[in-house]
């Protein structure tokens, strides 16, 4: 299976982001994840939330924009970062963001979580979600939904698993009703809970 997917369009209002989306894709994400509980135990400010997640979600999943893995509704309201098989986050730039914005006892409690996190992924080829988020003001729309569309589609198509941690309660039932079922819960010091989700292919989608 190919590591990227094709480009514009993809599905139904769904293309592919690339580098001249970057900025509006993490803009998104940033609001998208505003109120998400792990992220905000990360960065409990909001000054330093604004100017530090884009980092962060660059650092996990920007991978996906030069792999063309990245997805966008036309609007660029709603966008997803999925990994392919062997493209992994920039541990290196995540390691030097926390090194540099974080304390050292959230340092440690992050370090246990994120090692916590690599332990569950699926150790066969597989899809791997980081980030899919929709501005606040369009959501309950069905952009996530159809951003999840493609990859899993594809997944399907070459019996692949996909892999996701939700770290908000909220979104664990969106995320089943697609058929990604829970593998268990990472609870780390003071960190908000997450659960890693697993989909095997053929199940809902």
């Amino acid at each position: 299976m190919s590591r990227s997917l094709p480009h514009r369009p993809v599905g139904a209002g769904v293309v592919v982001a690339d580098a001249a989306d970057a900025d509006r894709v993490f803009d998104v994400l940033t609001l998208a994840f505003a109120a998400d509980p792990p992220n905000r135990w990360m960065y409990p400010d909001a000054a330093a939330y604004i100017r530090h997640f884009p980092s962060f979600a660059r650092g996990l999943g920007g991978a996906a924009l030069p792999h063309g893995t990245a997805f966008r509704d036309k609007d660029c309201a709603a966008v997803a970062l999925w990994l392919g098989p062997g493209i992994a986050p920039d541990e290196a730039a995540l390691m030097a963001l926390f090194e540099a914005t974080l304390p050292p006892d959230r340092r440690a409690d992050l370090a246990a979580v994120i090692h916590a996190m690599e332990g569950c992924h699926p150790r066969e080829p597989h899809w791997y979600l980081p980030f899919i988020g929709v501005d606040p003001a369009r959501q309950g729309t069905g952009l996530g939904a159809a951003l999840l569309q493609p990859v899993l589609a594809a997944c399907d198509a070459a019996r692949l698993p996909a892999y996701l941690e939700s770290t908000n309660p909220r979104n664990q039932r969106f995320y089943e009703r697609h058929g990604f079922r829970a593998v268990g819960e990472i609870r780390v010091g003071a960190c908000p809970p997450v659960v890693p989700m697993l989909r095997r292919p053929g199940a809902p989608r």
